[in-house]
């Protein structure tokens, strides 16, 4: 090492740290910034991130050195800048930002080299039918792990290992992580139309000029909106960038990404919550290194290092889902953005029922607005109609009124399939004794526990607590009085089973469906095996069901009334998206809309379809209670075990509040939901006007306070959710 080469480097931890620490440089070890090393901190090691180098010799400090540099492409300086961005918005430690790009610790350890079985020479002495089976497959196919060939065959591993020990299969040793496969941006193009090839034309060109810009793809359900934004992912690989397309988890089917495949002729790399470790630990080495070219993801693959990254595309970008609510609540969505203006790319934002923040930066010209006003081919968008329940209330202890009760009836005897949407899981959302009107709470949360009868347990949909269903009241030990409260979706079911006991019926809700059991039951809703379907938000995702001619929303006036400034956007959105499942085949559609409050803005909209004039009504109430997009939010949450102690120490910091003009301090008060896993909750939201400072005015207040014990102090820029 030469005299003036750095001596020391600064190392972010993936810790609750503020800031890098200081390590000297063995002789010898040579780093740069974005380098991964691993540094002593205390008793352990740890791995880092080389945020910047010094020439300096610490200060006369005795500093500890770093251990070892792994052989990995280092950080770019986009997306250190895009970390250090995101801790200041967020008013975020530092390192609990870069925490979030490096979730797949064994990246950096060696890649261990598997063992796969294949066809050997010799014949075993003793063939039993397993082994036979096992052989077969063998024969037949590539290499395989003893797990899938047991798997295949329907045997236990112990038969293939006894296989190989005969020699009639022979071992030989998988490449550590097998490779990507390189998409063709004309693989499986298709034909657009006149209306489709216009909006494709000027993402395409978004691409080609190389800079930064936020287009925003909006179009009606069944427009087409996925094979436009396709082409705008073709020419970016045909650049040789890398692009990554953002989903709300939910929507993460294999049928989307088998249609994602079929477009490009190789299938995408996947990022999301339910990946085995040494997937994660392939993809996330695949994106540093520039080999994986499409990802297909839920919202931490934003973080995830990239190479070459050209374009992102956020599907569905209306979607709640896109903010995380643990740990840093940061919005994919808009440090998408943020994203693409750092690294001087283009962002496409689709969505048929956009929230209002990218409608409004549409208006002010700071995005594009690339519109598909009608739905492609034959297919037209289904009417919508309302249900005045209180003309047409149910019998006691039902949940369908006639008239929709007849429309299912009626698409049933035609041949078609029948949607029934009702955004509650389980059986019933509360459970009460007739006898001395006790209500079964958690004992955890503010919350009632929800029957789900098909489990035989009552649970918490906020901890997770579950308990079996009493026989008799806890409080008043009468037996026989306890009684639901209320629909869920399988309290409908057991309704519509009675109703039409010949419908081929099937439940979707994330209770009982996840994994490869939901994918299966997508599918067979998508190739007609069951006609009547009832879903919770699940099935409100972009999903594709050509036999599906109608929809009926169950109880549209769950989110009416809600201290969430977004809930009529959101009930909009919603709404329209289930009814966008219906007539997009080759049959027309329609949909149903039951309420109690058929003059509600929301139900007359729906009913004439006027989109714009309900968000211009929204527009038009959010500007004059300067909230978002006119005005800026940030609330902060105090929580802790004892109660009285949360409330004291919440109350202390009002004081200590500094003065800022244009910016007006709520609170403190108890959270909506004040009790949450056992910690009590107090809340103060800050409301400013656009161009304030508002992480200047948070540091200013609480830089210097800090909670003991069990208290716990959050900030949330931006809140997303008001419980």
């Amino acid at each position: 090492m030469s005299a003036d080469s750095p001596k020391t480097a600064d190392v972010l931890l993936p810790l609750a740290l503020e800031g890098p620490y200081t390590y000297a440089l063995p002789h010898g070890l040579s780093v740069k910034p974005g380098d991964y090393v691993e540094v002593p901190l205390g008793p352990r090691s740890y791995l880092g991130c080389v945020w910047r180098l010094s020439e300096g010799d610490g200060g006369g400090k005795t500093l500890r050195e770093v251990v070892q540099k792994f052989d990995l492409p280092p950080l770019s300086d986009t997306h250190r800048a895009f970390i250090d961005w995101v801790a200041n918005y967020y008013v975020e430690p530092l390192g609990n930002v870069l925490r979030l790009c490096l979730r797949a610790p064994g990246a950096f350890g060696d890649a261990k080299t598997e063992i796969a079985y294949r066809i050997g020479r010799i014949r075993p002495q003793k063939l039993t039918a397993q082994r036979a089976r096992v052989l077969e497959i063998a024969r037949e196919g590539p290499a395989m792990k003893a797990s899938e060939l047991a798997e295949l065959a329907g045997v236990g591993t112990s038969v293939v290992k006894a296989l190989a020990k005969a020699g009639a299969l022979e071992a030989v040793a998988l490449p550590p992580h097998r490779a990507f496969a390189t998409p063709d941006p004309a693989a499986g193009k298709l034909s657009l139309s006149r209306e489709q090839e216009e909006a494709a034309k000027e993402l395409r060109a978004s691409v080609a000029r190389r800079g930064h810009s936020t287009q925003l793809l909006d179009g009606v359900t069944g427009s087409g909106k996925t094979e436009v934004y396709f082409e705008a992912m073709a020419a970016a690989l045909a650049g040789g960038q890398q692009v990554l397309l953002l989903l709300p988890e939910i929507a993460l089917t294999q049928q989307f990404i088998e249609r994602v495949e079929r477009r490009f002729g190789a299938p995408p790399a996947q990022w999301h919550s339910g990946m085995r470790p040494r997937e994660r630990e392939r993809v996330w080495r695949g994106v540093a290194q520039g080999n994986a070219k499409i990802v297909v993801g839920a919202r931490s693959a934003l973080f995830l290092p990239w190479a070459r990254l050209g374009l992102i595309v956020v599907d569905e970008e209306h979607e709640g889902a896109y903010k995380q609510e643990d740990g840093v609540p940061y919005h994919a969505r808009d440090m998408a953005i943020v994203y693409g203006a750092l690294g001087k790319f283009p962002v496409v934002l689709s969505s048929a029922t956009p929230s209002l923040e990218s409608l409004v930066n549409a208006e002010r010209g700071r995005y594009g607005h690339v519109r598909l006003d009608t739905r492609h081919g034959a297919a037209e968008l289904p009417p919508s109609h309302i249900i005045d329940m209180r003309a047409s209330a149910p019998p006691s202890g039902s949940w369908l009124s006639e008239p929709l009760a007849q429309a299912v009836a009626e698409t049933l005897a035609s041949g078609d399939q029948a949607l029934l949407f009702l955004n509650r899981r389980g059986y019933a959302p509360l459970t009460l004794c007739r006898a001395c009107g006790h209500r079964i709470d958690c004992p955890n949360c503010a919350a009632s526990l929800v029957e789900h009868r098909f489990r035989k347990q009552l649970m918490c949909h906020h901890c997770g607590h579950t308990t079996p269903i009493p026989p008799e009241c806890p409080k008043c030990a009468t037996q026989g009085k306890l009684v639901p409260c209320g629909p869920g979706v399988e309290r409908l079911a057991e309704e519509v089973a009675q109703r039409f006991p010949e419908a081929r019926l099937t439940i979707l809700s994330s209770d009982l469906a996840r994994g490869t059991l939901l994918k299966d039951a997508l599918r067979e809703v998508s190739e007609g095996v069951h006609n009547l379907v009832i879903g919770t938000q699940l099935v409100a995702k972009g999903h594709h069901f050509p036999h599906l001619t109608l929809v009926g929303v169950v109880d549209a006036d769950l989110a009416l009334d809600s201290g969430d400034p977004r809930a009529g956007e959101r009930s909009w959105a919603q709404m329209a998206q289930v009814a966008g499942r219906a007539g997009r085949g080759e049959k027309p559609g329609r949909a149903l809309i039951q309420t109690y409050r058929p003059e509600h803005p929301l139900m007359q909209a729906l009913a004439k379809g006027d989109r714009d004039g309900f968000l211009a009504e929204e527009k038009r109430l959010r500007e004059g209670a300067e909230l978002p997009p006119y005005g800026l939010l940030a609330a902060i949450v105090i929580s802790g075990r004892d109660g009285l102690e949360t409330e004291r120490f919440a109350r202390s910091l009002q004081p200590l509040a500094p003065y800022g003009e244009g910016v007006h301090l709520l609170g403190p008060a108890p959270a909506p939901m004040h009790l949450v896993r056992g910690l009590y909750r107090w809340r103060y939201l800050v409301r400013a006007r656009r161009g304030i400072n508002v992480q200047a005015f948070l540091r200013a207040w609480l830089a210097e306070v800090k909670p003991k014990g069990s208290l716990r102090l959050a900030i949330d820029v931006d809140p997303y959710s008001f419980l």
